[in-house]
């Protein structure tokens, strides 16, 4: 099953974050998880749509025979010593079933608005949603992740992250190609010295949704000398993978 396919990708996204993706279904998804970074992405897009429906649900505070019904199944002999008054009343009620379940609500409920809103705290900027942008995953002939490319969508720069070390023999460059649907390819841009990890970026010659609008995939060759307008791969492509839109 090819995961990375968008629509098939946006859809496990989403069930993944629900919680309706169980079983074996979801165990392969985690694997494909910690592999691929695109799908990493799209998890993290969903968590932060729902993040936002979920701050605009009003908070319900539960009836009090809800509590009551809860201390007697959990306490079912407290009562005698609950009535009795002493030095030791305010210790019971610290430990009553009712302040337990308030505190183990309150520490759920900030587990989950941290994760889904770590920028709270400082750890990550806190956005309403990701950026659209257009993202590609290009792996070598082995189908190991090299190089993430992303740009985003009205944007002009093109931002290139190394995952494993790309390796252009002297005298070549390393030339990004565009595979529309239905178009022949074109060039993109030649890629700088890469570094072993680590980013790097590019100006692309018009905004990313006039290149990648109706592209499906990327691919980088080595050719002698930059690629122009008309030219074509002179050989096998070295990564290539997948084009997808993240809105």
């Amino acid at each position: 099953m090819n995961y990375l396919a968008p629509e098939r990708l946006d859809r496990l996204a989403r069930e993944y974050v629900l919680g309706t993706l169980t079983g074996r279904a979801r165990r392969r998804f985690e694997r494909v998880l910690k592999q691929t970074p695109v799908a990493m992405v799209a998890v993290s897009s969903w968590q932060e749509r729902f993040s936002v429906l979920a701050a605009g649900v009003p908070a319900m505070q539960p009836r009090e025979g809800v509590w009551m019904g809860l201390e007697q199944r959990l306490f079912p002999a407290s009562a005698p010593v609950k009535s009795a008054a002493g030095p030791l009343q305010w210790l019971w009620n610290l430990l009553s079933a009712r302040a337990l379940g308030g505190a183990l609500a309150g520490i759920f409920l900030c587990v989950v608005v941290l994760r889904m809103q770590p920028g709270l705290i400082g750890l990550e900027p806190q956005v309403d949603t990701l950026p659209a942008s257009y993202v590609g995953l290009l792996t070598d002939a082995a189908g190991r992740p090299t190089v993430l490319a992303s740009s985003r969508r009205h944007g002009e720069q093109l931002t290139v992250k190394v995952l494993q070390p790309v390796n252009v023999p002297a005298g070549r460059v390393a030339q990004l190609w565009a595979f529309p649907a239905d178009a022949p390819p074109f060039p993109v841009a030649v890629l700088p010295p890469l570094p072993a990890k680590g980013s790097v970026t590019l100006t692309l010659p018009a905004t990313s949704e006039k290149l990648f609008s109706n592209v499906v995939r990327l691919g980088i060759s080595l050719e002698a000398s930059p690629a122009g307008p008309g030219d074509a791969p002179s050989g096998e492509l070295v990564l290539s993978g997948h084009c997808v839109k993240l809105w």
